[in-house]
């Protein structure tokens, strides 16, 4: 009688090894995204900005270029000066084009004069796909330079948005063109 428990607890722990063995992959398959995304960067490009830009650069290459790009993405990188211009833009292959990212955004200069958010985000919003996921991460010095984006006309582009608050500077996560989905959303709930 002991051997047969013996032999049958042997079966459900091997048992139990197994399944949780085979199931790793599947855990880690779960984190794996296969949906290409279209990422906008809109960097700073005034004067204010000049002397954080390393500290940015670091925090943006640890968290959005090593922790969720992929191949097929597409990084569009604006540099929001006195006028909004792309200082790049392509698609991710490789560990080659991420180096690529980190290497412009180590190289990024503020152009000096303030800061044209509202022409980078109009611009982001009208290359953003409707149906395709984005993401778009602005990184601002200071309050005052967004101001003229968060009372102009642009002002709609920032209503869906996240601060992420740093000694000197900020990173805003903005969803452009959610309008549609979060009226469709709330009218699913209702």
């Amino acid at each position: 009688m002991q051997d047969m428990k013996t032999i049958i607890t042997g079966k459900v722990v091997f048992g139990m090894f197994l399944t949780c063995f085979l199931s790793l992959p599947l855990l880690h398959g779960q984190n794996a995204r296969n949906t290409p995304i279209n990422v906008n960067l809109i960097i700073d490009g005034s004067q204010a900005f000049s002397g954080l830009v390393d500290e940015a650069a670091d925090w943006v290459s640890r968290t959005l270029v090593d922790q969720l790009l992929t191949a097929g993405d597409r990084v569009t990188i604006w540099s929001a000066g006195p006028t909004a211009r792309i200082v790049y833009s392509e698609s991710v292959r490789n560990d080659a084009d991420k180096e690529a990212i980190k290497r412009t955004l180590r190289d990024f200069s503020a152009s000096g004069g303030s800061a044209d958010f509202s022409g980078a985000l109009r611009d982001a919003a009208s290359r953003t796909p409707g149906s395709g996921i984005s993401y778009t991460l602005l990184i601002s010095s200071s309050t005052s330079a967004l101001s003229s984006t968060l009372q102009g006309p642009q002002a709609n582009l920032m209503r869906f948005s996240r601060v992420e608050e740093f000694r000197g500077w900020r990173a805003l996560v903005v969803g452009l063109n959610l309008d549609a989905r979060v009226r469709n959303a709330a009218a699913a709930f209702m």
